[in-house]
């Protein structure tokens, strides 16, 4: 009879299945664990207690500024895009472990005054990134984010550092300040402009409005993490596509001794320069086609000198029917000695990796730029006694990428790391479904905290834990020995 009563439903295609509910400590996201040592290890903690700052009071805090920001990263790394989603995980027992800085079993356990007792709330949430939202936090922010790509970088740092500059369009439903239609993408989006490391990790990012030109703010957003990142590199390249190629922004980079390659658009001059060489040669084309590399010089009307300009021919047949050659401009900085054309061009194309790379996050982190100001009359049913000051809804905005690039970096680190133990290439959704959507059962018992898994997924976790000791040893630990697995 209790059995019965027990029973939430049972499926149609299958009346011996009974689907109960039951007071256990269950959880989907076991893989927070792993985050937050992944987090531990590369000083992630370290880094946001020294550039941010809280503005709270401290006498009405309930959930300490660190256990905050660990809830917004470990939320958007897991897959919870909304802040609504914390009221579903608020007594999720791992996500309390996780995001907790207490001991032992205390974060599950009962605890008086204002200590906390689950995830925070979505207010509370929405709160953290108002608090994130001022010039100093931003910068910070920023701060991080450079800083955590440079500890990944530093442990192996390559001679030649390849960078990636980007605009790409984040599209909004609605009017929230500073989004605008965009005539290119024709939706309604902000432009925001992102820098990436050919290694994976994002370098910065700045929102602008959603009809900024590609090129608007471009050079005061690169150049400082340029010059941060000259310690790590001799030498500095920076792709770019045809928008960003102006006279200041290339005069800029060879001030700074940066090597730079990017596409220009075609006019009648260079069409002219590259007459001679756009000839088919006699005979028959074969299958997979021919390219051809040629070296000119060229000096645009804006620009203050002549400048190397790489002219890059293609035979595509299939796709030209033999009647046309394709053909487009790459202009640079590095002299022929240094990096010839055919070298130049393979490493241009590597772009569309990063192309890629910026969709894949967009994708794996769900990013929803939708803070907007709205007017606040009433707190708790009583009106306010003073009057109501919006928030930087743009700046809040700006916040939720800055989280989104910190997040996605966290995911990438974990990411390799799985990946060098399965020897695969693997993207950050593939790593969240592999291995931190993980379901685990947790047992309270003799002051411990016992997270029982799957046995297939333990091969997974043991591999992972012994790369990220291999790689981010813990400090002042002795080393860990991997636990053995079921057979």
């Amino acid at each position: 009879m209790g059995e019965v009563q027990a029973t939430l439903f049972q499926p149609d295609f299958n009346r011996s299945i009974h689907v109960e509910a039951r007071p256990e400590r269950l959880s989907a996201d076991a893989g927070t664990l792993l985050l937050r040592s992944l987090m531990d290890r590369l000083g992630l903690p370290r880094l946001l207690g020294r550039h941010l700052r809280d503005p709270r009071d401290p006498s009405r805090i309930t959930h300490p500024w660190l256990e905050l920001l660990r809830t917004e990263i470990l939320l958007k790394c897991q897959g919870w895009s909304e802040h609504t989603d914390a009221t579903l995980l608020r007594h999720d027992p791992l996500f309390r472990v996780a995001v907790s800085g207490r001991r032992g079993d205390s974060p599950l356990r009962p605890a008086p005054g204002r200590t906390p007792e689950g995830l925070s709330s979505q207010p509370t949430l929405s709160r953290l990134l108002e608090d994130l939202s001022s010039d100093e936090n931003r910068s910070g922010l920023g701060a991080v984010l450079l800083s955590m790509a440079e500890r990944r970088l530093g442990r192996n740092a390559p001679s030649s550092l390849v960078l990636d500059l980007d605009s790409l369009p984040i599209e909004v439903h609605g009017h929230q300040p500073g989004s605008a239609y965009n005539g290119h993408y024709r939706v309604r989006c902000y432009h925001p402009l992102v820098l990436r490391c050919e290694q994976g990790d994002f370098l910065a990012g700045r929102l602008r409005e959603g009809n900024a030109h590609t090129a608007t703010g471009g050079l005061d957003f690169i150049l400082p993490p340029l010059r941060h990142l000259k310690r790590l590199a001799w030498q500095l390249w920076l792709r770019v596509d045809a928008g960003f190629p102006a006279e200041d922004f290339l005069s800029a980079l060879e001030a700074e001794d940066v090597r730079y390659m990017a596409r220009i658009r075609s006019n009648t001059t260079l069409e002219r320069l590259a007459a001679p060489f756009l000839s088919r040669p006699a005979g028959r084309p074969p299958k997979e086609g021919r390219l051809w590399i040629h070296e000119l010089r060229y000096r645009a009307g804006t620009w203050s000198r002549a400048r190397r300009v790489v002219l890059v021919v293609l035979e595509r047949p299939g796709e030209q029917q033999h009647l046309f050659l394709d053909h487009f401009f790459l202009v640079t900085n590095a002299p022929s000695e240094e990096m010839d054309g055919m070298a130049l061009l393979e490493r241009y194309r590597e772009r569309g990796t990063a192309e890629k790379d910026f969709g894949a996050w967009q994708n794996a982190l769900s990013l929803k730029l939708s803070s907007s100001p709205r007017p606040k009359r009433h707190y708790r049913g009583r009106k306010l006694r003073q009057g109501y000051v919006p928030h930087d809804s743009f700046a809040t905005n700006e916040v939720r990428l800055l989280m989104s690039l910190l997040s996605a970096n966290l995911l990438h680190a974990g990411a390799e790391l799985l990946g060098r133990a399965t020897r695969e290439k693997l993207g950050r959704e593939r790593f969240r479904t592999l291995l931190l959507k993980t379901t685990a059962r947790v047992l309270l018992g003799n002051r411990k905290v016992t997270v029982v898994i799957d046995s297939v997924r333990a091969r997974l976790w043991t591999s992972f834990w012994q790369q990220m000791e291999r790689m981010y040893p813990a400090r002042a630990s002795p080393p860990l020995q991997a636990l053995p697995t079921v057979a």
